[in-house]
């Protein structure tokens, strides 16, 4: 038998240590992105992508269990499973005689000074202008081959539209690059802006992550059923907050999420998602409905129609 090849060593050990999807993007792909910047010598850059299980999102889907998606979808995939593989892909290259700097995102740091990661608490978030280089995540996944950007900003691939976490690692070791996805799953539907409680996604798509961040942790009443009856009392606008239509601030923000503690956190200081990425879901939904994705389920995620609480008194 031939002997296989380091592309296939490199994919069959990310696959024996969970990673879903494997791509490598080759060094011309990456001019004038921060890869080639964070590493000089890169030759080669390769996406592992861990899907984000359908199950985690459906007790928050029925409105029953709220932790799986933040544990098990979050924290689990970025400290426990994502490290291993990476360090295990890691050093199938440094057996080859390469060497492999693996990327995983860093959820605390931000360059902007006023930036926010609507996962982590705010409290937690580092800014500085002196701060470390992170890659672009979601463009240099594509640049890899796994799939295209959507309208929200996520990465979507047809095998778990935009369900699954990526990291990355940078080698001088050349390798066969992945072909490039061409753009088809995302239609502009806009249905991630629709279902967002917090209106945080405007028509051309960009994010406030400042609203995002308030809403992801459940300041809206009508998909939060661990509110008190007089949250936001001391706030002047405070049904305007709870129906998501108030547009806040950042500082504004920050108040909403210092009041929203109905749910305990996460261990790792990871947020609890109170929405349970209301944006995701909704695209995963019309992506399934649409049949655009590669894999097929007995059910649809959509069975009945969403569950909400009355935003009056």
């Amino acid at each position: 038998m031939p002997s296989m090849t380091l592309e296939e060593k490199i994919r069959d050990c990310a696959l024996a240590f969970d990673a879903d999807l494997v791509g490598f993007g080759s060094r011309e792909r990456f001019e004038g992105m921060r890869a080639l910047t964070i590493a000089p010598g890169t030759q080669t850059v390769i996406c592992l992508a861990f899907r984000v299980l359908r199950g985690v999102y459906r007790g928050i889907e029925e409105g029953t269990t709220f932790y799986q998606y933040s544990t098990n979808g979050v924290e689990v995939l970025e400290e426990v499973i994502m490290p291993r593989t990476l360090l295990k892909v890691c050093g199938i290259l440094e057996d080859a005689g390469y060497t492999a700097f693996p990327q995983r995102r860093h959820l605390c740091i931000m360059e902007a000074q006023q930036g926010h990661n609507f996962e982590v608490d705010y409290e937690e978030i580092y800014h500085s202008r002196h701060t470390e280089l992170q890659m672009e995540w979601e463009e240099s996944a594509v640049r890899c081959g796994m799939g295209e950007i959507g309208f929200h900003g996520a990465l979507l691939t047809e095998a778990f539209g935009p369900m699954q976490r990526v990291c990355f690692i940078l080698t001088d070791a050349p390798l066969e690059a992945t072909a490039l996805s061409q753009p088809h799953l995302c239609d502009r539907c806009r249905a991630c802006a629709k279902a967002c409680p917090g209106h945080a996604i405007d028509g051309g798509g960009v994010r406030d992550m400042w609203q995002c961040g308030a809403y992801y942790r459940g300041a809206n009443r009508s998909r939060n059923p661990f509110m008190p009856a007089d949250a936001f009392a001391e706030f002047a606008d405070r049904e305007s907050i709870l129906r998501g239509d108030k547009k806040l601030t950042d500082q504004q923000s920050i108040q909403v999420m210092e009041h929203c503690i109905y749910y305990p956190p996460i261990k790792q200081g990871y947020a609890s998602s109170i929405c349970g990425k209301a944006c995701e879901v909704a695209c995963y939904e019309h992506l399934e409905e649409n049949n655009k994705l590669a894999r097929g389920f007995a059910q649809q995620f959509r069975r009945r129609s969403k569950w909400r609480l009355s935003t009056e008194e």
